[in-house]
């Protein structure tokens, strides 16, 4: 696919908005091209309102100094992100399936282009032995919870996964252990203490398996403890976003971290953090990460 053929979506200004421009509607699809725009003033010659004309003939007003997000085919000078022309849109689903779960919670949050363009590619088809399909569960999950704070939504998608087993494959595993220490979090927060726990011993699955050769069981205990009292927490790379003033980096690593805080909290902590310490820790990485999401949606 060409360059021209590919559309960039960017949060700008209204009085920023000009021809060629298209806007967001409800479910990520875009209206008709803007033909022009003009600026109207309030009863004191203050900038009010935008106007925008459509190439379909509608006008479409936006107040001044508001942000909005915009189609475009040409790259704008921010961060953008560059979808084909399908790769906001929803496949309908039969009700009852995983896929029509995955469209409901994407139409709850119409506004929300990563949780648009993970959704649309869950909806041509829910492969749970696919690993990307899997990431992508655990990504809509995460984009929800924490950074929506839709926890019913949230949960309704882990469910998609979280009842797999284990089969050795600790690569797709992966995903799954995620989404059972995120949707045992929000239980234990909701006070469902007896689902909580059906999913953290889910979670501890492969702490089970026994391994039939004494050294590999060896080294895969020593990597579990490691992994419990001496947690990567990305503590280097938080600190080296925020001295770059880099929020969307930030974020990123700091979502990583929250990962890792509820799989301990869910692993039923360690002997470097006990679960009071964590509830705290997670309590607060979301406060921060739903602060930068708020911040990062002004620009």
């Amino acid at each position: 696919m060409t360059e021209q053929q590919r559309t960039y979506v960017h949060t700008i200004k209204a009085e920023a908005i000009e021809p060629g421009h298209k806007f967001l509607r409800r479910g990520g699809k875009h209206s008709a091209e803007v033909a022009s725009t003009a600026v109207v003033n309030d009863d004191f010659g203050t900038p009010a309102l935008v106007m925008a004309t459509l190439k379909d003939g509608k006008t479409v007003r936006i107040a001044h100094g508001s942000s909005i997000r915009v189609a475009s085919s040409r790259p704008g000078p921010g961060p953008a992100s560059a979808l084909a022309l399908d790769d906001l849109e929803l496949i309908p689903a039969e009700e009852g399936t995983p896929e029509a779960v995955i469209v409901d919670v994407a139409r709850a949050h119409p506004k929300d282009v990563d949780i648009q363009r993970i959704a649309a590619r869950l909806s041509r088809g829910l492969n749970t032995k696919s690993g990307s399909n899997l990431q992508d569960v655990r990504d809509l999950a995460h984009r929800l919870f924490i950074h929506a704070a839709d926890e019913e939504s949230a949960l309704a998608v882990c469910r998609l996964i979280t009842d797999l087993p284990f089969d050795g494959n600790f690569g797709r595993w992966k995903s799954i252990q995620s989404a059972l220490a995120m949707a045992a979090y929000i239980n234990h927060e909701a006070g469902d203490t007896e689902e909580s726990e059906r999913l953290a011993k889910a979670l501890r699955a492969p702490d089970e398996v026994e391994e039939a050769d004494p050294l590999r069981a060896k080294m895969n205990a020593i990597v579990l403890q490691r992994q419990l009292n001496e947690p990567n927490l990305f503590d280097k790379e938080i600190h080296r976003a925020l001295a770059a003033g880099d929020r969307s980096s930030e974020r990123e690593w700091r979502v990583e971290r929250l990962a890792v805080l509820m799989y301990l909290r869910t692993h039923g902590g360690s002997e470097t953090l006990e679960a009071a310490e964590l509830d705290r820790r997670i309590a607060n990485e979301l406060v921060s990460v739903r602060a930068l999401t708020e911040q990062l949606s002004e620009r």
